[in-house]
C-alpha cells in the first residue's frame, strides 16, 4: 500500500487500485475534502486557491483533476502551472488567496505525486486542520456547486519571476557583492522546475551558470533526494568546469545542497548552518531546527549569543516553534531554509541568495567555509516497514533500554549521549523507520547506527 494520508496532505504512487495508490479518484476525493474544509474554515462566500506543480510526469494529469475539482466546489483557482513549493507559498498571501495546493512528491522518485496543502498564510496546515480534512475525505462529505456557481480559473505564470524579485529585494541579499565575486556555478535541477528558477535567480545575481539536468520534463536522471550517493555527476562536473560550487535542489525546490569546488559535498546539514551564520552575523537572534538536524546549528547560534531550540520533525512543527521563540532563521537539516523575512516555508531560492552573499563577503572557497564550522558527521539509515513490525512497541522498548540517557519523546525517540545522538522515528512520507545518528566522526556515526539497527531488528524479530 503506497497511499500515505497525513496531516500535511496525501502522497502516493500513480496507478493501481483506488485507496491503495494515488489514483485519479483519490486525487479528486482529497481535493474535494480540502475545498470543503476551506469553505467551512474561512466562512467566506467566495474563495480562491493558488495551485502550482513540479515537473513530474504525472503532474499535468493530477493538476487538471485538482483544479477542476475546486472549480466544481465553486472555488476560484489561481493557476501558476509549473512552479515550486516556496513560489506557491509566496503567492498565496500576495494574491490574498484563501489557501494553496502544491502538486509535488518533493524528493520522492518519479512514480510518486502528492497534494501538499496550505492555509491563507501560505503555510502548511497544523495537525488539527489536517485531521479534519482526513475526516471529510473519509466521510465523502462533499457538496458541489450548481452550474451557475462554478469557480473560475485564472492562469498566472509570472510568479516564479515575482518570487525571484522578492528574494533579491531582501535586505541581507547583496547582489552587488555576489556580482563582484564573479562566481561560476553548476546547477543540477533534477529535470524539474528548479532547472528554470535557480539558473534565472543566479543570472540576475551576475553568476555564470553551467546547467545540468535543467530540462523540466519530469524524467529524473537520478534519485531526486539530494544525497551524496545520488550526486556523482554534478560533483565531477564542478571539478571539470573549475566552478566555485555546485547547487542541487529537489523537484519542488524546498531542499538545497551545495557541492564544494573540489567536488566534495558541503553537507546538506550545513546548508542551514552556513545561512544561519550569515544571518546571525548581521541580525543577532534565535534559531530553530528539527531534532534530526545537526548540533552544528546550536553551536553557531551560541557563538552569536543566540538561543537554539529543537522541534519535532516536520516543517509545520519547525515553523510553530520559530514563531514561539521569535527565531530569525530556521529550518531542517535536509537542506531546508526557512527565513521569515520572506515567508515561513523552506525555500531554496532564499538559501542560494543568502549563501552566495555570505561566500562573497567571506572571500573564501566553499571548502574553506565548510572547514570553519564545527565538525559533526551523520549517518542516515532506514528500515522498511512490513505489517508485522510494530513501530510503537519498538520505540517503547528502546526508550526503556536507554532510560538512563537524555531522552526526548516528542517525535519518536531521540537519545542524546555525551558526544553523539540517535533519533528513531516513523516517517510521515514513506513506509519506513528512520534512524539518524550524529557523532564527531563518520565512523562513530556509522557504528552507532549499525548498533541501533541491530538492536531494533532483535526487538522486532527480523
Amino acid at each position: 500500500m503506497t497511499l500515505i494520508k497525513s496531516i500535511s496532505g496525501i502522497r502516493g504512487t500513480i496507478g493501481g487500485k483506488v485507496g491503495d495508490n494515488l489514483t485519479p479518484v483519490d486525487a479528486v476525493k482529497f481535493a474535494s475534502a480540502y475545498g470543503t474544509w476551506l469553505k467551512n474554515y474561512s466562512g467566506k462566500e467566495k474563495l480562491s486557491v493558488v495551485i502550482g506543480r513540479d515537473a513530474r510526469i504525472s503532474g499535468p494529469m493530477i493538476h487538471n483533476l485538482v483544479v477542476n475539482t475546486l472549480v466544481g466546489l465553486g472555488i476560484d483557482v489561481i493557476d501558476l502551472g509549473l512552479s515550486t513549493t516556496p513560489t506557491v507559498e509566496v503567492a498565496v498571501p500576495l494574491e490574498k488567496a484563501d489557501g494553496g495546493i502544491i502538486l509535488t512528491a518533493s524528493h520522492n522518485p518519479k512514480q510518486w505525486n502528492a497534494l501538499k496543502l496550505l492555509n491563507e498564510k501560505g503555510e502548511f496546515l497544523n495537525g488539527v486542520e489536517g485531521e479534519k480534512i482526513l475526516e471529510i475525505a473519509e466521510a465523502e462529505a462533499f457538496d458541489f456547486s450548481d452550474v451557475d456557481s462554478l469557480g473560475t480559473i485564472l492562469e498566472n505564470d509570472a510568479y516564479m519571476d515575482i518570487h525571484i524579485d522578492e528574494v533579491l529585494n531582501l535586505p541581507l541579499v547583496d547582489v552587488a557583492a555576489v556580482k563582484a565575486a564573479q562566481f561560476k556555478v553548476v546547477v543540477d535541477g533534477v529535470n524539474s522546475s528548479g532547472g528554470i528558477i535557480i539558473p534565472k535567480l543566479l543570472e540576475l545575481m551576475g553568476v555564470e551558470v553551467v546547467k545540468l539536468y535543467c530540462e523540466p520534463n519530469g524524467h529524473f536522471p537520478h534519485n531526486p533526494e539530494p544525497l551524496k550517493e545520488h550526486l556523482t555527476d554534478i560533483s565531477e562536473l564542478v571539478v571539470k568546469e573549475k566552478a566555485h560550487l555546485g547547487i542541487v535542489v529537489d523537484p519542488d525546490v524546498d531542499r538545497l545542497a551545495f557541492i564544494s569546488e573540489d567536488g566534495e559535498m558541503f553537507g546538506e546539514e550545513y546548508t542551514l548552518v552556513a545561512c544561519a551564520d550569515y544571518v546571525l552575523s548581521k541580525t543577532p537572534g534565535n534559531t530553530v531546527s528539527n531534532m534530526s538536524s545537526s548540533r552544528a546549528l546550536r553551536d553557531v547560534t551560541n557563538s552569536h549569543n543566540g538561543s537554539y531550540e529543537a522541534s519535532a520533525v516536520g516543517e509545520v512543527n519547525v515553523v510553530e516553534l520559530m514563531k514561539k521563540n521569535n527565531a530569525i532563521i530556521g529550518g531542517e537539516g535536509n537542506g531546508g531554509i526557512i527565513y521569515p523575512e520572506l515567508h515561513y516555508g523552506r525555500d531554496s531560492l532564499v538559501g542560494v541568495a543568502l549563501f552566495l552573499t555570505h561566500l562573497a563577503n567571506k572571500k573564501m572557497t566553499v571548502s574553506a567555509l565548510r572547514a570553519s564550522y564545527p565538525e559533526y558527521y551523520m549517518s542516515k539509515n532506514k528500515i522498511e516497514l512490513t505489517p508485522q513490525i510494530e513501530v510503537d512497541a519498538i520505540l517503547v522498548a528502546m526508550t526503556e533500554k536507554y532510560k538512563n540517557e537524555d531522552i526526548t519523546t516528542i517525535d519518536g525517540v531521540k537519545i542524546d549521549f555525551a558526544s553523539e545522538w540517535v533519533h528513531l522515528r516513523k516517517s510521515n512520507t514513506e513506509p519506513i523507520i528512520r534512524i539518524y545518528t550524529e557523532a564527531p566522526s563518520q565512523k562513530e556515526a556509522d557504528v552507532l547506527a549499525l548498533r541501533i539497527i541491530d538492536e531494533i531488528k532483535m526487538i522486532a524479530g527480523i
